[in-house]
């Protein structure tokens, strides 16, 4: 039997357009342009079923730090398949894979944190910060104090929760986000957002001035805590200008108001620090992590929290009999299994001081593509960057309609061997931890064929 609107054949494209439902997708366009279908990884490199290789300049989707075909995490999974394939941590079980990497994590933390909570996904992680912030005020007898606080551009998850904290329009309309409690205060792009002739440090004053301003029109007893990306991702790899985070947190610690680091894009070295936090200043009562936990092999996420954010659990649990909040598959054996061995292999091959010898290299060619004729602003740190597409560098006019350059630009990098990842009219970076300085110049190569090859198309 044919599903509804399938294609005839057996092609793997055509059995994709028939029975799958693609995510961040023109599905409307999919059913007649069909996906790209990649085969095998190896090192940076992915290969589509034509044998095409590409370098994966988005390490799929900012997270596969150690390329493809590392053979050490296919091994933690079989040893793990093998002597406990599945198991769950609900009512007092446990397993030494997920004890072994709570432990871990609580030894590389940021800052001191008490608790490690695992779940499966970024989304899954802030989704469960949500809920430990209420839960944690709700404990201190403030039921008031529950609304949250993101930003424009930022990108915390697609949760009904999560999606309303993501400042993304596209994440929003139709879905009917966001719900309640969430507020969104200034994204902190100088290149956009910043006066004519501001300073970065200037702008920063004026942001945390901004965010008083805001706690004090929606009443700080009502408050709770603040999400904040170190480095803003999947918003167009905004970083905050200098002394940001230094004069926000002030403010949060005047009024008692907590600070989440969603460390889910940033952390385990991608900005030349094992933590984004570090690189930024940032001093979290909780952080989220996933992604680059496990190198992507295996989906899991984890959520660290201060002792205090402990403390106020257990008791809530004493009271109520349970602590309410769990998923089958957190800390499940074989992906902490994997992530534990990425941690170590981090520590061994010091993947952090990879990236600091390589990221000049990454950084020099990325803010050179500024002088472009097509790029506005160049910006990133370690292994993350971006360029911002305009239709007029002098006035920052961008091209219209917004987002036809960035997908020339995709498609044209992706032809030229590349893929990276438009977000709009802003072009992102962020390859595996593993390249090498030569494969850095290779990706850049291709992404400047692919600029040059839109000018005449945008010009014309």
């Amino acid at each position: 039997m044919t599903a509804p609107g399938s294609t005839a054949g057996n092609s793997a494209a055509s059995r994709d357009k028939a029975f799958v439902l693609h995510p961040y997708t023109n599905l409307h366009a999919h059913e007649t342009q069909g996906p790209m279908i990649i085969e095998r990884g190896e090192g940076i490199h992915v290969f589509d079923d034509g044998g095409k290789d590409y370098i994966e300049g988005m390490a799929s989707l900012w997270c596969v730090s150690l390329g493809w075909g590392e053979e050490r995490l296919v091994q933690a999974a079989t040893k793990q398949m093998r002597q406990l394939s599945t198991y769950h941590i609900f009512g007092h079980k446990s397993h030494e894979p997920g004890i072994d990497l709570a432990e871990k994590l609580i030894g590389l933390a940021p800052v001191p944190m008490s608790k490690v909570f695992f779940a499966n996904s970024g989304s899954e992680a802030n989704d469960t910060a949500i809920k430990l912030i209420w839960y944690y005020n709700n404990a201190l007898g403030r039921p008031e104090k529950k609304k949250i606080l993101s930003r424009q551009r930022a990108y915390h998850g697609v949760t009904v929760a999560t999606a309303s904290l993501t400042g993304l329009p596209n994440n929003h309309r139709d879905f009917d986000l966001p719900i309640a409690r969430i507020i969104h205060g200034d994204c902190p792009h100088h290149y956009r957002n910043g006066l004519e002739g501001e300073s970065e440090e200037a702008f920063a004053t004026r942001l945390a001035e901004q965010l008083e301003a805001l706690i004090l029109a929606e009443g700080p007893d009502t408050i709770a805590a603040m999400f904040a990306e170190p480095i803003m991702g999947a918003g167009g790899v905004v970083v905050p200008p200098a002394t940001y985070f230094a004069k926000i947190q002030a403010v949060l610690k005047k009024y008692d108001i907590l600070l989440v680091a969603d460390e889910v894009i940033c952390g385990f070295g991608r900005t030349g620090n094992f933590w984004g936090s570090q690189t930024v200043g940032m001093q979290p009562d909780i952080l989220t992590c996933a992604k680059q936990l496990s190198s992507g092999y295996l989906p899991i996420s984890a959520v660290m929290v201060s002792d205090a954010i402990y403390r106020a659990c257990v008791e809530e649990s004493r009271k109520i009999g349970t602590f309410g909040h769990g998923y089958t598959y957190s800390a499940h054996p074989v992906a902490a299994a994997v992530a534990l061995e990425t941690l170590n292999i981090y520590e061994e091959r010091d993947i952090v001081g990879h990236v600091r010898s390589v990221a000049p290299a990454f950084q020099s060619r990325l803010k050179a593509l500024a002088d472009h004729p097509l790029v506005g602003e160049a910006r990133g740190i370690g292994l993350i960057g971006a360029l911002e597409l305009v239709a007029d560098k002098a006035t920052k006019t961008p091209f219209d309609p917004p987002g036809r350059a960035g997908a020339l630009v995709n498609g044209l990098a992706q032809d030229n061997g590349l893929i990276v990842r438009a977000m709009g009219d802003s072009i992102a970076l962020c390859p595996p931890l593993v390249i090498s300085e030569a494969e850095i110049h290779q990706t850049f190569d291709r992404l400047t064929k692919a600029l040059d090859a839109a000018v005449p198309v945008l010009r014309g």
